[in-house]
């Protein structure tokens, strides 16, 4: 008897998915492209970051210890967290946010122990005597400070703004420039790029404002070698290139990144005035911008590009993706225009690879919403008819989704689940104007264009039934869908997402903390809009059955949201399972909780469904 879709038996199993999913960071590049350095997220290892380096081509070697795990918590989401120094690295320890000097065997710090109440990122050599860094003592205070490599007290540069990063020192090391930003902006919203005279001490002179305002995100400021100043900025309504102010290259497309995550970067330079460039809309391609603002583009096969790009001569190293290939770390020669991989990602069988399509979708008010849609994909079963659908939300929710291949998605895919991936209102890659559609209606456009992809679906004939999922804003958006009346969605699954709006701006951590003020709306006048957009306000409309998925150590949304939820839907009568998980974060990073996740989650969907998917534990539902 042949299975129904959603029972599907497959290769793929969840902890498959969770041992490609290998997640690559932060990149640096020396010695004229011969030397590469990376971040490695290992899950089969608890969630361990570490840095390793290939030089010429060679097998990986780490440069950090045996169990050192290479990450900040700076601004809770982190990012850039060591520089290459010497043979080895300056980097922030995960275990008590240290900052580090390591040669690949043994540790030296560089601070004091504060139990993590201060945290160290975007660490860039000053000299041969200190390193610049970002430093937040916690509850709210972040500084630009300079740390003595040979021991001492840290020398403060900076501390008159309340967030600062991209700090880059001019090529003859006599000027600084960086980024600020104050409450209520988001560095998507606004920063403003400071240039001030790098002075012995080390000090500062006399600080100015170059470039940006509270309604002009600049990003990424870079030197070039002759000392003119290159950044990205959004005053066009795209994140675009200037150079001393000046547009290097006006088009209608994306050349930046919302600023989650410290030290992302777009843009590289090169040798003879050139810039290597990530751009696109709902795709990313590399090009090469000549100094007289020509654009070659590189005949490359990939699709997809993360803010992750570095360059040492002629060589740009990034990382990249298809529609078919999943992520790794890749070594380009512009001159030639010859790639090499850099890491040796697994990649899939194609016959169970589901190539995603990019559609766009009419939505509310006029509004066009876009998607990414994986339909079901199983050589050894009939994929023609109506399948159960799966609406993945991305977080952020200012953030973006890329068209790749992604084994968390095959392993719906190869089941007989389709997935539709949805950059809604909102979300980047497509402009200011859509990018700003969210502002004062989160909770409204979000889910009206998840709704849309999910009518859109059904309208079509590829979906019989449609379930929404998501995690932190994307859980919001699962939860505000689900407890509007009527949903089109048949359930979903909340991985750490927002219940309760008021408490949660007085709980969460310092970089969001103001984050609402442009979702929502300003406290104390908006208060009866923060209730009235809750969802637990609205629980008595609730009537589909729910998972919840909440990691016990996350600061971003703390258990507390999830605990208000589970106790409504234990009143309601509304069947549920919440699943809670000891030491993990805001994303879970362990391969045994990943999977436990996974393979909860697919057995929720086929108790709804009333199918009963193989080769996973049955969920008990309450």
């Amino acid at each position: 008897m042949t299975p129904p879709a959603g029972a599907w038996p497959s290769p793929l199993s969840a902890a498959d998915a969770s041992a490609a999913g290998t997640e690559y960071g932060q990149l640096a590049v020396t010695d004229g492209g011969r030397t590469v350095w990376w971040t490695e997220l290992r899950p089969s290892q608890g969630g361990r970051s570490i840095v390793l380096r290939s030089v010429d081509g060679g097998p990986p070697e780490p440069v950090v210890p045996e169990g050192f795990d290479a990450r900040t918590r700076l601004h809770e989401y982190g990012g850039a967290c060591w520089t290459p120094y010497g043979d080895g690295l300056v980097v922030s320890g995960q275990d008590d946010q240290r900052l580090y000097v390591t040669d690949g065997s043994s540790a030296r710090p560089l601070t004091p122990d504060t139990g993590g109440a201060v945290r160290y990122g975007e660490p860039a050599l000053l000299g041969d005597s200190h390193v610049l860094v970002v430093r937040e003592t916690l509850p709210a205070t972040t500084e630009l400070v300079a740390v003595p490599l040979n021991g001492g007290d840290p020398v403060v540069l900076w501390n008159a703004s309340h967030f600062v990063r991209s700090a880059r020192v001019s090529p003859d090391g006599t000027q600084l420039a960086f980024l600020t930003w104050e409450h209520p902006q988001m560095p998507w919203d606004g920063t403003e790029l400071r240039v001030a005279p790098l002075l012995p001490g080390p000090a500062l002179g006399e600080v100015r404002t170059v470039l940006g305002s509270t309604t002009e995100s600049v990003f990424q400021p870079e030197w070039e070698p002759g000392g003119s100043l290159r950044a990205v900025t959004d005053r066009s309504g795209w994140w675009n290139l200037v150079r001393d102010g000046v547009d290097v290259w006006p088009t209608e497309q994306e050349c930046g990144w919302p600023g989650w995550v410290n030290g992302y970067a777009s843009h590289a330079t090169l040798p003879g005035g050139e810039v290597a460039v990530v751009h696109g809309r709902q795709a990313k391609a590399l090009s090469v911008l000549a100094a007289d603002g020509a654009v070659r583009a590189l005949d490359l096969p990939f699709t997809a590009w993360s803010p992750w790009l570095v360059a040492d001569g002629a060589t740009v190293v990034g990382r990249a993706a298809t529609a078919s290939s999943a992520w790794a770390v890749v070594a380009v020669d512009t001159a030639t225009g010859s790639w090499r991989e850099v890491t040796s990602a697994p990649q899939p069988d194609p016959a169970w690879a589901p190539v995603p399509e990019s559609v766009q979708v009419p939505s509310a008010a006029g509004r066009v919403t876009y998607a990414h849609v994986y339909p079901p994909t199983n050589p050894e079963q009939d994929t023609s008819g109506a399948a159960p659908y799966v609406v993945f939300v991305h977080g952020g929710p200012t953030s973006q989704v890329p068209a790749v291949y992604a084994a968390e998605k095959a392993y719906w895919t190869s089941r007989g689940f389709g997935v539709a991936d949805v950059d809604y209102g909102g979300s980047t890659g497509h402009g200011r104007a859509y990018r700003d559609a969210l502002k004062g209606r989160w909770g409204v456009v979000d889910v009206e264009d998840c709704e849309a992809v999910a009518g859109w679906l059904q309208s079509t004939g590829r979906a019989s039934s449609v379930f929404i999922r998501g995690g932190s804003a994307g859980g919001w958006t699962v939860l505000c869908a689900l407890t509007r009346g009527g949903s089109v969605f048949a359930g979903g699954a909340s991985y750490f997402g927002v219940v309760d709006l008021l408490p949660f701006a007085q709980i969460t951590h310092d970089f969001e903390s103001r984050y609402l003020d442009s979702l929502i709306g300003p406290l104390p006048q908006a208060r009866e809009l923060y209730v009235s957009r809750s969802p637990l306000s609205h629980m008595d409309t609730l009537d589909r059955p729910l998972l919840v998925l909440q990691g016990l150590e996350d600061k971003v949304v703390p258990p507390s949201q999830a605990e208000l939820l589970v106790q409504a839907l234990a009143d309601r009568g509304v069947p549920h399972a919440y699943l809670a998980f000891a030491g993990e974060g805001h994303g879970f990073r362990t391969a045994e909780h990943q999977v436990a996740a996974l393979e909860a989650e697919l057995s929720f969907y086929g108790q709804v469904l009333g199918i009963a998917p193989p080769g996973v534990p049955v969920l008990a539902l309450r």
